[in-house]
C-alpha cells in the first residue's frame, strides 16, 4: 500500500506550480527570476515566501512595473528574519 498522491491530485499540484510560475515569468525581471531560483536551491522556504508576497501583491493590483533584481534584493531583506550575533566573554 503506497501514501502516494492520486493522478488528479498531482495534475492539480501541477497545474498549479505551472500558474505560479507563469505570473512569476510576468512580474519578475529574467536577472531577478535567476536569483530567486537561486535562492530556491538553497532555502526552499524563504523562496515560498518571497513567492506568495509577490503573487499576492500581483494579485492585489499593486506592482506597476516589473520587479528587478535589485528590488527582489530590497524584498529579501525585509522579509528575512535578522541574524542575532552572540558574543561569549571568557571570565
Amino acid at each position: 500500500m503506497s501514501f502516494s498522491e492520486s493522478p488528479d491530485q498531482d495534475k492539480q499540484n501541477h497545474d498549479m506550480t505551472a500558474q505560479k510560475e507563469q505570473v512569476l515569468k510576468q512580474i519578475l525581471s529574467p536577472d531577478a527570476r535567476m536569483r530567486l531560483n537561486n535562492i530556491k536551491m538553497v532555502k526552499p522556504e524563504l523562496s515560498d515566501l518571497v513567492e506568495q508576497y509577490l503573487i499576492g501583491m500581483a494579485s492585489q493590483g499593486k506592482m506597476n512595473s516589473q520587479i528587478n533584481d535589485n528590488q527582489l534584493k530590497q524584498i529579501l531583506l525585509s522579509i528575512q528574519q535578522p541574524k542575532r550575533d552572540f558574543k561569549i566573554n571568557r571570565i
